[in-house]
């Protein structure tokens, strides 16, 4: 009778050890995945946060000197197309007049001057200000008495900064998009 012994018997039983462990790794972590997805894909805004996320407007029907209110997640916003003499009287307003110093061009899109589009909301205490009054042929807010120009810039009044600009880019000459 020989005794022969089988060397490969070793190698074998390691190789077996190291598949049992990564297949058992690979099914815990599969396991936790499965766990976590859930927890974190409640995460993800609702589909009604999405649509209220963005909205398309049609500006074609704004006039030279005009304007209309939108409401993009709850809040007014203001889509004024000014005139081109509004435009230079916004432009020509010294920095050093304005409690919140912020140029023109800062609030308005490079050539697309003419529109200006901002959340129309004061922002001292949160009233929607009146287009076209005020000392400063802007907007003019009831509540408290702030007085905004025409790019929407504090000027006089309790506010301490202007009125904010949403983010909107220009689909084409007839549409924006804000949000």
């Amino acid at each position: 009778m020989s005794t022969q012994k089988n060397t490969n018997t070793a190698p074998q039983s390691q190789e077996r050890r190291d598949f049992v462990t990564l297949a058992a790794t690979s099914m815990f972590g599969i396991g936790a995945c499965a766990v976590a997805w859930p927890l974190i894909d409640s995460m993800n805004p609702s589909q009604d946060v999405l649509a209220l996320a963005s909205k398309e407007v049609n500006i074609s029907d704004i006039e030279a000197g005009s304007g209309k209110k939108v409401l993009w997640r709850g809040k007014p916003v203001f889509i004024y197309r000014r005139t081109p003499e509004q435009v230079q009287t916004a432009k020509n307003v010294p920095l050093a007049d304005l409690p919140d110093p912020q140029t023109d061009e800062q609030r308005t899109k490079p050539g697309k001057e003419e529109w200006l589009v901002m959340i129309g909301v004061c922002t001292h205490l949160g009233c929607v200000p009146i287009a076209g009054q005020g000392e400063y042929n802007g907007w003019f807010c009831p509540c408290h008495g702030s007085h905004y120009d025409i790019s929407g810039r504090i000027r006089k009044g309790p506010a301490a900064t202007n009125m904010a600009i949403p983010p909107y880019k220009f689909l084409n000459d007839n549409t924006i998009l804000i949000g």
